[in-house]
């Protein structure tokens, strides 16, 4: 009686957690880890932001002089000035009036000028600093990095994406089927891991012209290559598994057992394959932007802006390059970072560590 008494009152067991309620515990135990989340959720909100022009609307605007220094630095008047230059001597020559029914655009000149001075009071004036400078048109470099850091993450991400699902699919296919199939799509994956990814991602960009559509499309097709590889070796262990036999039992088809029963298990290990893809395509833009073949002219990315800085520092206009390099600096190690918590968060064996 009294062992029954026990068993009645003891207190119900708690429900098994599963493998992502564990790895948000583990992730928010690491302290890095869960800042690194946060900096990377405040960067996707700030692409969020720029694609809709909520963030960096106005950086095409040219509200400052050329060069215009941050306004926390100390400008000489040869930063913002340039040197007056000297006067050529000029032949004196009798001149020759017209009148406007003589002069073919006179009549145009003439109503130029009595709007001349409408015109000049109606223009803004130009300022001579801003809070991080400006660029060679006059533009904020606060808001020309905003604009170029959401256009940034944008090509990683969705280039990410991309690129999963196709690496995700085809190594499905192969670790599934076996046989054939995975020889074809073997020989197809080790075509394209013979050259290198930076040679690839040039000779298809060269192709392909620029664009941001364009270097997304570019980048999905070029690094497909490590998800292949994950996802076929996860297919081959776990195709033989006890819930994968039961479902054939009942009468799945191979896409059900594929996507359904076999990819939830593995999505930990494709979250972890996204963010280390997002970092390596950021880079991969930046690069591409760097060399000419990235976004288009009239859009601005990191890699756009460090184009234009060996002809600034060459000049003394250093506030642009320091710009894109904190922007950058701070994003890639935050992912970096966040990748590395992710992992060990997700992973099942780090619960016995």
């Amino acid at each position: 009686m009294t062992t029954l008494h026990n068993s009645a009152g003891a207190a119900p067991a708690a429900p098994s957690r599963g493998l992502w309620a564990l790895g948000w515990q583990r992730l928010k135990r690491k302290k890095v880890g869960f800042v690194s989340l946060w900096i990377v959720a405040v960067y996707l909100l700030l692409a969020v932001g720029g694609w809709f022009n909520l963030v960096g609307g106005g950086w095409t605007d040219e509200i400052a002089v050329p060069y215009a220094p941050p306004s926390w630095v100390q400008a000489s008047a040869d930063d913002v000035l340039p040197p007056e230059p000297a006067k050529p001597a000029q032949a004196s020559a009798a001149i020759v009036t017209m009148t406007p029914e003589e002069d073919p655009i006179g009549q145009e000149l003439q109503q130029a000028r009595q709007h001349m001075g409408e015109y000049a009071q109606a223009a803004p004036a130009k300022r001579a600093t801003l809070p991080f400078g400006a660029d060679l048109r006059g533009r904020d470099v606060i808001e020309k990095t905003l604009k170029g850091t959401s256009t940034s993450i944008f090509v990683g991400v969705f280039g990410a994406v991309a690129a999963l699902l196709v690496g995700c699919a085809l190594g499905a296919a192969a670790g599934y089927f076996g046989g054939r199939v995975d020889d074809a799509l073997g020989w197809f994956y080790s075509v394209f891991t013979s050259v290198p990814d930076m040679l690839l991602l040039l000779s298809f960009a060269a192709v392909s012209g620029r664009g941001i559509t364009t270097i997304v499309t570019v980048m999905a097709l070029t690094s497909w290559t490590g998800s292949f590889r994950l996802v076929r070796a996860e297919y081959l262990k776990l195709k033989g598994r006890e819930y994968v036999q039961a479902a054939d039992a009942i009468g799945a088809g191979n896409a059900r057992k594929m996507f359904i029963h076999i990819l939830p298990n593995i999505s930990h290990l494709l979250l972890v394959q996204f963010s280390l893809l997002t970092v390596a395509l950021i880079k991969y833009e930046a690069i591409l932007s760097f060399l000419g073949f990235g976004v288009g002219v009239r859009q601005v990315s990191l890699g756009s802006m460090l184009a234009e800085a060996p002809t600034e520092l060459i000049q003394g206009y250093w506030w642009q390059m320091l710009a894109v390099t904190l922007s950058m600096s701070l994003l890639v190690t935050a992912f970096s970072l966040l990748v590395d918590a992710l992992r060990d968060a997700l992973d099942p064996r780090a619960a016995a560590k």
